[in-house]
């Protein structure tokens, strides 16, 4: 059995978050949350696993906040003795959630969760190794080129992408930034890519150092749960998170 870790999860209430969520508590791990609200969350976790939030509520600690209204100090008392930090945080799919504010929703947590791990590991007289995910998605190019070369029509659409839709550029400069913190060797990382996102119960999938289909669709897909439980698995699994850490893998559901 793993041993009890805290960890925090942002974004909780999405479509995925709260699989994170769940799958973490039933896994008998503390989890954090920072939502807008707590019954929603709570909705969310019963529509998955009914009375989910009642049986584990003494392991659930959720602030009601908006996470870029917090003050740094209160970035830092969240993620204190916070074993890792899952981000899960996307734009809504609506005119306001796409073109509206905040544009740099994903970047500009992943920067100040990542600042405010940092500052706590500044002040212990031995540093608390900690992890932090952040979800993309397989759209995202890894920064370091060891991804395949897509064809030219799939390099289009990722540069229409990239200036014409603010999501997409978000999630680029954030994993770009995370990609960029190497020289701490006390606070791990990793962007896990999900392919196209369906609904439906975990079961078994794969992850890949690099995309394996088209940026066009292909095959393969993979459900919200299954992208959860790689991250989860991750967290609690250390020879998992030690082949994954500094890496950006992409998931898909197991075909087999």
């Amino acid at each position: 059995m793993a041993a009890i870790t805290t960890t925090l999860v942002v974004g909780a209430t999405g479509a995925t978050g709260k699989h994170v969520v769940l799958q973490l508590l039933q896994r008998k791990q503390h989890v954090k949350a920072v939502i807008r609200s707590k019954q929603r969350l709570f909705d969310s976790l019963d529509e998955v696993a009914p009375n989910a939030s009642t049986e584990f509520s003494s392991s659930l600690e959720i602030q009601e906040a908006s996470l870029l209204d917090l003050s740094d100090d209160d970035l830092m008392e969240l993620t204190r003795q916070c074993d890792a930090t899952v981000s899960c945080l996307g734009h809504n799919i609506s005119i306001q959630g796409m073109f509206g504010h905040p544009r740099r929703l994903v970047t500009d947590a992943t920067k100040r969760l990542y600042n405010a791990i940092e500052a706590n590991q500044s002040k212990e007289a031995e540093p608390k190794k900690a992890k932090f995910i952040l979800m993309g998605t397989v759209a995202v190019p890894n920064p370091n080129g060891e991804d395949d070369k897509r064809t030219f029509g799939e390099r289009f659409v990722q540069f229409l992408l990239r200036y014409m839709l603010p999501p997409h550029r978000d999630n680029e400069t954030a994993a770009a930034y995370i990609q960029g913190k190497t020289d701490n060797p006390n606070l791990e990382w990793t962007v896990v890519r999900p392919t196209e996102l369906t609904d439906g119960s975990a079961s078994k999938y794969e992850m890949f150092s690099k995309p394996i289909d088209s940026l066009f669709g292909g095959e393969r897909s993979v459900t919200r749960a299954n992208v959860a439980q790689s991250m989860v698995d991750m967290l609690l699994t250390k020879s998992l998170w030690d082949e994954w850490k500094f890496k950006m893998p992409t998931v898909y559901d197991d075909l087999n």
